[in-house]
């Protein structure tokens, strides 16, 4: 809890003013009543068919089984009784943490083919209003995309504004894993953009992947385009709140917990992405060695000593992005939490030098981009500080390509 002196600063009486809009916007629009159900989603019906499915007399396990467990079952079976599998329910196994990572790819192929014969259909369904034809052509062309040669998915699910995960790399042999945690207004339409293309997670992560093969080319890497939570739309009451991020950091780690080997993993999570990765941080794997987050509008804690976490925390924000000028502070659930980049909270600080504001953290030639390389393929001493006394670094080795410095 907060506290206020009876003569706030400015600073504060706009936090102020800030909450009592949103404890308005609250009230006025009905946010905490219940939802109504929704009718059983594609990937839904799929784990309730999973559920009910035998292969060789057997039944299958719980979907919601450890990824251990699964990662144990399909090591039992034959690459045929594997196959059967992601043809017979293509949804279940492509999201299912711990299945094989090249079986959850192609289960997705089948996925995504069926899902863009669905959005074909309704391009030219005549019970559709033409903004409901526009969309569909929108996920057409979107699946498309997707499902062009090379493409590795890794999680799918077309319900809704949509969930994906892509994969750049080997993960099966990289000796380094970076995963990108986007953040607001992120789903399927936008995973992906021509214009702004570092501003959306594909073209993130293909940054990322390229600057850390240029920072270290006999390092190999691999690079996780991680869009498969749903993320706020917009500004609104979701953005202000964490009731996205604590399902979308449920979701992380289970992400995490299924990925084959043991190679160090580090996070980049950008903007609510970072409320994603707080949140994820107490129960995150012991592999994860490194957080880092960009354009943050703060993690769900005070210092980053309460995130109960052994990886390194690293923050950076752009002098230019207006995220600064939020509220940092929670109160009654609104809010997130301390600044990153301050002092007193204990992160890293890194240069976010020619960073173009807000969403513009991965854009090539910019010291963010370098300094994101740099620790994915973990040569934490070639970073770049924000401040004079190289704090940053301090207590670092040269490099750590295979573990902590």
């Amino acid at each position: 809890m907060t506290s206020f002196d009876t003569s706030p600063q400015p600073a504060v009486r706009r936090a102020l003013l800030a909450l009592v809009v949103v404890f308005v916007m609250l009230a006025t629009t009905g946010w905490t009543a219940l939802r109504n159900q929704r009718e059983a989603t594609p990937l839904q019906a799929s784990l309730s068919a999973w559920e009910k499915g035998r292969i060789a007399g057997h039944r299958l396990p719980d979907p919601r089984s450890a990824p251990e467990r699964l990662a144990r079952f399909f090591a039992s079976l034959s690459e045929g009784q594997r196959t059967v599998l992601a043809r017979r329910y293509p949804l279940a196994v492509g999201n299912m943490n711990g299945a094989p990572v090249s079986l959850r790819y192609r289960a997705n192929r089948i996925a995504l083919g069926k899902a863009l014969g669905i959005e074909r259909e309704r391009v030219h369904d005549s019970r559709l209003t033409p903004a409901g034809q526009r969309q569909a052509a929108r996920r057409t062309d979107r699946f498309e995309a997707l499902l062009r040669p090379g493409r590795h998915i890794l999680a799918f699910d077309p319900s809704g504004p949509g969930r994906v995960a892509e994969v750049l790399g080997d993960l099966r042999t990289a000796e380094r894993v970076s995963v990108v945690v986007p953040g607001a207004d992120t789903d399927l339409l936008t995973f992906q953009r021509t214009h702004r293309r570092y501003a959306a997670p594909v073209g993130m992560a293909r940054s990322l992947y390229a600057a850390e093969r240029e920072a270290d080319p006999t390092t190999r890497t691999a690079v996780i385009a991680w869009a498969d939570y749903t993320a706020p739309s917009g500004l609104g009451m979701d953005a202000a709140t964490a009731m996205r991020a604590e399902d979308g950091a449920v979701r992380l780690n289970a992400m995490l917990r299924g990925l084959p080997g043991n190679a160090p993993v580090s996070l980049f999570c950008h903007s609510y992405g970072s409320v994603v990765c707080g949140l994820a941080a107490p129960a995150l794997p012991d592999r994860v060695t490194d957080i880092a987050v960009a354009g943050s509008p703060g993690m769900r804690v005070e210092k980053a000593s309460q995130l109960d976490t052994s990886a390194r925390v690293w923050a950076m924000r752009d002098a230019d992005d207006w995220i600064e000028d939020v509220p940092y502070l929670e109160f009654g659930g609104l809010g997130h939490g301390a600044d990153p980049v301050a002092a007193g909270f204990g992160a890293r600080v890194l240069s976010a030098r020619e960073a173009e504001g807000h969403s513009g953290y991965f854009v090539p030639g910019t010291d963010s981009l370098r300094n994101f390389a740099e620790i994915g393929v973990g040569a934490y001493r070639a970073v770049s500080c924000a401040r004079e006394d190289d704090a940053c670094r301090a207590g670092l080795s040269g490099t750590a390509a295979t573990g902590r410095a």
